[in-house]
């Protein structure tokens, strides 16, 4: 065990935490199924002018509209391809300490399952695939490493309302 073993939040008096895995391209990826708060099946969205690609556009859900985030583009790659299997998860963000549900496009939803919190380690200084501040921590499942989302960096509302910003700026510029 590494001394630079890593705590998730309400999860220090627990042996395992858990996540749910889903997959973009190749590769599984893991957030912590606290933040979850549903997963629904891709449907029509509707798009948004001006907005970065990453913005795939918005969602009704139950009334409230709901910003849908490709997570393809969001990791710098090129606009995710829908599928049979697409899904929409929709979790719980936080701006200026209100809760915003936002929802991420992603290839394929697997399963929610108990990592050993011992398994899971800082993300490496290099040879990741998204950017580092973005990940949580690496876990062992199944024999397999997956790759913990951070989402409270990953999908920071600020961070998004900045780059929508740039984006609508450089369109009026």
């Amino acid at each position: 065990m590494s001394t630079d073993q890593v705590t998730l939040p309400d999860e220090q008096e627990t042996d395992t935490t858990q996540v749910l895995t889903f997959h973009l391209g190749q590769e599984t990826f893991a957030m912590n199924i606290g933040s979850v708060r549903e997963i629904i099946q891709y449907g029509s969205i509707t798009s948004v002018p001006l907005m970065p690609e990453f913005v795939r556009g918005v969602i009704n859900l139950r009334g409230a509209v709901v910003p849908v985030i490709d997570l393809h583009s969001r990791f710098g790659r090129s606009l995710g391809q829908v599928g049979k299997k697409t899904c929409v998860v929709i979790f719980d963000a936080s701006r200026n300490g209100e809760r915003a549900e936002i929802g991420l496009l992603v290839d394929s939803v697997s399963e929610v399952v108990d990592v050993p919190t011992d398994s899971i380690e800082p993300a490496p200084g290099f040879g990741t695939t998204v950017r580092r501040d973005f990940i949580f921590g690496i876990g062992k499942i199944d024999g397999e490493f997956v790759t913990i989302l951070d989402p409270e960096k990953a999908f920071d509302v600020d961070d998004m309302a900045r780059l929508c910003e740039s984006a609508q700026e450089a369109v009026a510029a």
